[in-house]
């Protein structure tokens, strides 16, 4: 007897592979043609990556965002007409964003981390497998600096911790134990003008909930605290159960003393 070919069902596979997913959709704005045409090319020659517009502007930008709805923007600072930062807190509302320019200096990054980037490259600090490993990583909440940008990010908050230590004068390193264990635990039901004093947050805790009192929301406050956003979302909880509240405007009106408590 002839062999029978073989039925379509014994030819597919037991385990067929998972589907590939998306690429990531990336918006190149800078105002320079020839550094969004490098862009474009790196990144557009890796299967998952692909860059959905250009721009030349903050305006540019916003539009190409609005239309086309990419995972993440590179976002130059300088531009002509509607500048990086000027852009960046609406760009930021549709896609991650991620400072890439020759802008070094800590007072733009510091004012970009506060306007939602999560995320600062300065040209000439990184390799193209790094900007490459920078894109896929923002995707998934990881904030990415090149070394200027985070010495940028520690001196700001070093020096936050320095004004915070100042603000005290009390020499308490000349106190004996006793004496010290008395000033940083006050005495139970003692009037105070914060909140900090009357909850029992951590160190870092007490760090988060200073940022949230300012404004910060959450994909700031994982890139100011090199952390991811399900950490801070963690940490979060954890502060919303230990100051009785189920907001963060009640929560920061607890913490800076505002709040109305029995």
């Amino acid at each position: 007897m002839p062999d029978r070919p073989p039925h379509p069902d014994a030819l597919q596979p037991l385990f067929p592979p998972p589907p590939r997913p998306e690429p990531v959709r990336v918006i190149v704005a800078d105002d320079n043609p020839v550094v969004r045409a490098g862009l474009t090319a790196l990144l557009s020659g890796r299967e998952d990556l692909t860059v959905v517009a250009e721009a030349a502007d903050g305006r540019e930008a916003y539009e190409s965002a609005l239309r086309h709805r990419p995972d993440v923007v590179l976002l130059d600072v300088r531009m002509p007409g509607v500048d990086g930062l000027s852009a960046l807190p609406h760009l930021a509302r549709i896609a991650r964003v991620v400072m890439l320019t020759y802008s070094h200096e800590a007072e733009i990054v510091q004012e970009a981390l506060r306007g939602g980037a999560g995320g600062y490259l300065v040209h000439g600090e990184f390799t193209v497998e790094e900007l490459v490993a920078a894109v896929r990583d923002i995707t998934r909440g990881r904030a990415h600096f090149t070394p200027t940008a985070a010495t940028a990010v520690l001196a700001h908050l070093q020096n936050g911790a320095t004004a915070h230590v100042k603000a005290d004068s009390t020499p308490l390193f000349s106190l004996t134990s006793t004496e010290r264990l008395s000033q940083l635990q006050p005495t139970v039901g003692q009037s105070t003008s914060g909140g900090r004093e009357r909850f029992p947050l951590s160190a870092r805790e007490a760090e988060i909930m200073d940022l949230i009192a300012s404004g910060m929301n959450n994909q700031q406050i994982a890139a100011t605290c090199f952390i991811s956003e399900k950490t801070v979302k963690n940490h979060i909880n954890r502060i919303f159960a230990k100051l009785h509240s189920s907001s963060r405007s009640e929560a920061a009106a607890k913490w800076l003393g505002t709040a109305v408590t029995s």
